[in-house]
């Protein structure tokens, strides 16, 4: 009986260890049936490093990034098109991550000028994301998602009601809460480190006065760990190179300063990252929405304040390069902007060719656009592409020989290849030769990549070498097997790492050469200055210097200072308008413009000011935020409503003295009429000052039309904010009262 009980509770006893080797032996085969092997690490900040090995069979990986979808209830057309050419073409393109760089949903109602979030395009947004992911058949955990401006409309904080994000993102779902997160693709030979970057405002205003990132120095501090997670690996293995990669919403040039005004620039050169991917200014701007940003400038034009190309200019760069042993190449990074989903239905492939970084912009909006896709990743574009990483590395023969030795291109097609031929023109002065026309070599299978092939073509390099960056250029074609032929883009390239020189539109340069952020207040405190000296100065020559600069004085002594001090005392002589004036302009500096909503229905109001809108933190203190946001009000009221404003005043009233001294010339009342000469300039005159006063007239139409401009300014912040008349009476009123003033004033010529 005894041994019987002993045999029977021996089962029991392994029973745990049984159940135990039953679930390692479930996990393991879960995790070999994944079609991506993803491993994690402990990091310094007590992360986990996510770490995917990549299968192409190459030193190869290619993402693809998505950006400003703008899903809205308004135009569902977006998110149907998203769920019927998205969901194929990734299944073609099979890429190692999707990066959605913000905006995915409007947020706007349908005029355009409420904006705050609505639930119904985040239940669209999560229903075409889950739809895409099963149709494309990728893994949802390569999809990352992150905020833009438009999904923080009216947001008060974090896991709020109105939070919808954090609800129904990718994200959210898969547990990434973190403002910041990465995620590391490795093959054989090197490491590729992808971070994106949340910059949003932590307290979410409502739209237009939520415009720009808002890095805070916890953020950069992260950041810059995040970074450097590869930095100190185990000293007893050999470290692989790592290609660093930043995704996020904001351009650089939409990006504010943190309290120690530290920037995203700073920590990404200190880096070397080699680009930060994002969206936010769309198509509308121009195609070259591009920069270069270089460490090392000598003056604000360099860094601070703005730049004037697309290149920082500096001139002798090839004699510069310092071989010695040590030396690094200056510290510099691309930002690519890419365009948007919402109307252009933009989609971007990036790849890292053995550590060269290149791109291609697809429109899916043709209907060839996801056939036959060409990506050819060396030579690399030396518009867009090429760094001073590159030059240096070639003049001091610090380059790997195998990563030069052969053209390479991806190409992603749904049909049969059959021929793949490369091709390098000779575009110098005088020239435009064909020079090299040879077939490329398919490598590997691509069983395990979708729709994509690896070609290359063996070719010597040095034959190609040329101080001009733009004289040999490469394309591409592809044919299938039903006999169609895809041309890759002509593109020039530069073995020896040199730069083509690509200017800015005036609309290009304005939203990326400028920083905005450090521009607000110089061009604030500038405009206020010299309004108020336009007001002040002429006051104080007549009181202090006793001076009197009238019409007679200026016809007597011409001059431009003479003319302006004329138009500006005569201003001075309406009391009433003059301190109008002066009064409002220090009203703008001290007080609040207006008070609004600006949370998604919550109905609280808070005021807002040229420091930003006051509202009241978790600890009950009152802060100051949306700065620099609030200068898409401030800067436009200004320049556009109240200095047009002062001219017309001005104008007004120098032309009721023109008219008086008209009245006196035809009267012979005026005291040099004996003068024949400069009585017959005055009937000259006559066409414009006679009782018709046509000056006056077109002065009053340039009045209506600013009327028009301030009442529409007026009526969409209060479609805005929820606000009326009396939330913003000194704003909306003052200007046009002072104007109505004078009209009346000047009407009749005493």
């Amino acid at each position: 009986m005894e041994a019987n009980g002993d045999d029977d509770e021996q089962p029991r006893k392994n029973t745990p260890l049984q159940r135990s080797s039953i679930l390692l032996i479930l996990l393991l085969l879960l995790i070999s049936l994944c079609t991506t092997s993803v491993s994690g690490s402990v990091d310094e900040s007590g992360g986990r490093r996510r770490v995917i090995e990549a299968r192409s069979g190459q030193d190869l990986v290619w993402v693809v990034q998505l950006s400003d979808l703008h899903f809205s209830v308004h135009h569902p057309e977006r998110a149907i098109d998203f769920r019927d050419t998205v969901a194929p073409a990734l299944s073609l393109i099979n890429p190692s991550l999707v990066l959605i760089t913000g905006d995915l949903t409007d947020g706007k109602s349908e005029d355009l000028l409420t904006m705050k979030q609505n639930e119904q395009e985040w239940l669209e947004y999560s229903s075409v994301m889950r739809d895409v992911v099963k149709r494309s058949g990728l893994n949802k955990t390569i999809f990352y998602d992150l905020r833009g401006n438009h999904d923080n409309f009216g947001v008060p904080s974090l896991a709020s009601s109105v939070d919808f994000f954090s609800k129904y993102s990718i994200n959210a779902q898969l547990g990434r809460k973190e403002n910041i997160n990465t995620i590391t693709l490795e093959t054989s030979e090197r490491k590729h480190l992808f971070v994106g970057v949340d910059t949003t405002m932590d307290i979410g205003l409502r739209g237009p006065t939520n415009l720009f990132g808002h890095p805070t120095d916890e953020l950069l501090t992260s950041l810059d760990s995040h970074l450097s997670q590869w930095d100190d690996e185990d000293e007893k293995k050999p470290a692989k190179p790592v290609t660093k990669i930043s995704f996020g919403h904001f351009p650089l040039s939409f990006s504010a300063l943190s309290r120690s005004k530290k920037s995203l620039r700073d920590v990404f050169l200190k880096h070397s990252v080699s680009a930060y991917l994002c969206g936010h200014l769309h198509s509308r701007f121009g195609k070259n929405l591009k920069r270069l940003h270089s460490g090392g400038g000598v003056g604000f034009s360099d860094n601070d304040l703005f730049q004037l190309n697309m290149r920082r200019s500096s001139g002798g760069e090839e004699s510069d390069t310092n071989c010695s042993f040590g030396a690094s190449p200056a510290a510099e990074f691309w930002e690519w902007e890419m365009g948007d989903w919402r109307k252009n239905r933009a989609v971007r492939i990036v790849a890292i060719d053995r550590g060269h970084v290149s791109y291609l912009d697809i429109d899916l909006k043709s209907n060839d656009a996801h056939k036959t896709i060409i990506l050819p990743t060396f030579p690399l574009d030396s518009r867009f592409m090429s760094t001073s990483l590159a030059r240096h590395r070639y003049e001091c023969q610090h380059m790997i020989s195998s990563s030069y030795d052969a053209i390479r291109a991806i190409v992603f097609s749904r049909s049969i290849v059959v021929d793949v031929v490369a091709r390098v023109y000779d575009w110098s002065p005088g020239f435009d030769n064909l020079v090299m026309e040879a077939p490329m070599r398919k490598h590997g299978d691509d069983s395990s990549s979708g729709g994509a092939s690896f070609y290359s073509l063996p070719w010597n390099y040095r034959a190609f070498e040329d101080p001009l960056p733009d004289r040999f250029w490469l394309q591409i074609e592809v044919t299938d097997i039903k006999g169609r032929s895809t041309l890759s883009e002509m593109r020039p390239f530069s073995i020896n790492g040199l730069s083509s020189e690509v200017s800015w539109t005036w609309n290009e340069f304005r939203v990326m050469g400028c920083q905005w952020a450090a521009l607000y207040f110089p061009i604030l405190w500038s405009v206020l200055c010299c309004l108020l000296m336009a007001l002040l100065v002429p006051k104080c020559i007549i009181v202090v210097f006793k001076k009197q600069y009238t019409l007679k004085k200026f016809v007597a002594k011409k001059g431009l200072v003479t003319f302006v001090l004329w138009i500006l005392q005569d201003l001075c002589r309406l009391p009433v308008v003059w301190f109008g004036y002066v009064a409002y302009l220090f009203y703008l500096v001290f007080f609040p413009w207006f008070s609004g909503e600006v949370f998604t229905d919550s109905g609280k109001r808070t005021y807002m000011t040229i420091m930003g809108w006051v509202v009241t933190s978790s600890d009950r203190k009152h802060e100051y935020v949306g700065e620099p946001d609030v200068m898409v009000l401030v800067i436009p009221h200004l320049v556009f409503v109240v200095i047009p404003s002062l001219l017309i005043v001005c104008c007004l009233v120098a032309e009721r003295e023109l008219y008086k001294e008209h009245v006196r010339a035809v009267s012979g009342k005026k005291e040099d009429d004996h003068d024949r000469g400069r009585k017959k300039r005055w009937q000259r005159r006559s066409v414009l000052f006679s009782k018709r006063r046509l000056v006056r007239k077109s002065l009053l139409l340039a009045s209506l039309a600013l009327y028009w401009k301030h009442f529409k300014n007026c009526w969409s912040l209060a479609r805005a904010y929820e606000m009326n008349v009396v939330h913003f009476p000194g704003y909306s009123l003052v200007v046009p009262l002072l104007l109505l003033y004078v009209v009346f004033k000047t009407h009749k010529a005493p």
